[in-house]
């Protein structure tokens, strides 16, 4: 699996990038289900929970990542939009332990993007930042490395899951 991620200070954006061998309508369920969502949503060491997920427009979303020390990082979404099977566009950001929007380091918007390719679908995640001081700081906390690390784990998914359907 290719994946490349690009950051631009002048845009105030980051760019994640991979392809897959797999229809769009498949890796859709990436995001859309929400144990197959937290079994890539953060890095290996940092694995994802959503304990609320409302997957309409207006609909939010909690999660939390969970250290290897037991340390847990709480996050929230809203869907702005969702356009099955190819986009969902969310505001994302930090939040307490119930799920609500702390303030700490703004809002995020993301945009994930499902496109078919010849050899299957390419999924773009574009996240764009309030601030140059907001980026900088997310770059410095391992965003970038982070969200490879995380989408480096959809291949598997796909290929345990699809393995999985076969053998139902």
């Amino acid at each position: 699996m290719n994946i490349s991620t690009h950051t631009d200070s002048v845009a105030l954006s980051m760019t994640t990038t991979a392809e897959f061998t797999a229809s769009a309508e498949r890796a859709w369920q990436l995001v859309s289900d929400p144990r197959q969502l937290e079994r890539w949503w953060g890095p290996p060491e940092w694995p994802a929970t959503f304990v609320r997920f409302d997957f309409e427009p207006d609909g939010r979303a909690h999660y939390y990542m969970q250290g290897p020390d037991g340390e847990r990082l709480h996050g929230w979404w809203k869907f702005i939009s969702i356009a099955a099977p190819t986009q969902v566009l969310i505001e994302d950001g930090f939040a307490d332990d119930q799920g609500e929007p702390s303030g700490d380091l703004g809002v995020t918007t993301a945009r994930l993007t499902f496109e078919p390719t010849d050899s299957g679908t390419r999924l773009t995640i574009f996240s764009q930042f309030q601030s140059l001081e907001q980026l900088e700081e997310m770059i410095e906390m391992g965003m970038e490395e982070g969200m490879r690390l995380a989408v480096g784990q959809i291949e598997g998914i796909l290929s345990t899951t699809t393995s999985e359907s076969k053998e139902n």
